[in-house]
């Protein structure tokens, strides 16, 4: 069972029931599907917070998302979804996500 964190915009999708096998961010154009099992760490704060896997890295900026970040700690999130354009506005001590890059991680 999915059942969605920060606010009622379902910003992030957590399963109750148990870990998820993979982290899907879903773009405007395009989708990500990132195994949990190559999860390296997560970072940030209640602005912004920055999951790093083994070929890409998550950024997520809004507000309240300190729950966001213990959510992906506990590797239950299935879904991250990136805003429509009207909602990225948050209005004043609103929770949620405004922005969310997907960035290939170079190696070598």
């Amino acid at each position: 069972m999915n059942t969605a964190s920060a606010d009622n915009r379902r910003s992030w999708w957590v399963s109750a029931d148990e870990r998820v096998n993979a982290l899907e961010v879903a773009l405007r154009k395009q989708t990500y599907v990132l195994p949990w099992h190559q999860f390296l760490y997560a970072v940030g704060g209640d602005d912004e917070v920055r999951a790093v896997f083994a070929m890409h890295e998550v950024i997520v900026k809004g507000t309240g998302l300190t729950a966001l970040l213990s959510d992906l700690a506990a590797q239950s999130v299935s879904v991250i979804r990136e805003p429509m354009r009207a909602d990225r506005f948050l209005s004043s001590g609103e929770r949620g996500i405004r922005d969310v890059v997907v960035r290939e991680l170079e190696v070598g």
